[in-house]
């Protein structure tokens, strides 16, 4: 995870407009205040699956991406797996982070074209 994307979950936490945790995160988004979920690649699959399946049905966007320890610390709480942001206007950042550093990584040949 970049420094940015882990900067903007931490300023969300501070601003109150993030929940974490499954039981939270479940939560908004079945109450439709979650604008993006964004799960740690160390989740189990049953897990990945079940976030999935509950975006789709919710028409949430769900992101794969970092592990527990980023986002956990990022927050500043232990053991999060799971984050969901919900304010439209963080999420939107936090989005196009998400996207250029997914790019970033996707670069041909494993060189950075975004220096």
């Amino acid at each position: 995870m970049t420094n940015k994307l882990l900067s903007m979950l931490g300023i969300c936490e501070k601003a109150r407009k993030l929940a974490s945790g499954n039981f939270q995160v479940e939560s908004a988004v079945k109450e439709g205040r979650a604008y993006l979920v964004l799960l740690s690649e160390d989740n189990s699959a049953r897990a990945k699956k079940s976030y999935s399946d509950m975006c789709a049905f919710y028409n949430t966007e769900l992101y794969i991406y970092g592990t527990s320890d980023e986002i956990s610390s990022a927050i500043g709480k232990e053991g999060r797996k799971a984050v969901c942001v919900t304010d439209d206007r963080l999420a939107s950042k936090i989005r196009e982070l998400l996207k250029n550093d997914i790019e970033t990584m996707e670069a041909p040949d494993g060189k950075n074209e975004n220096i």
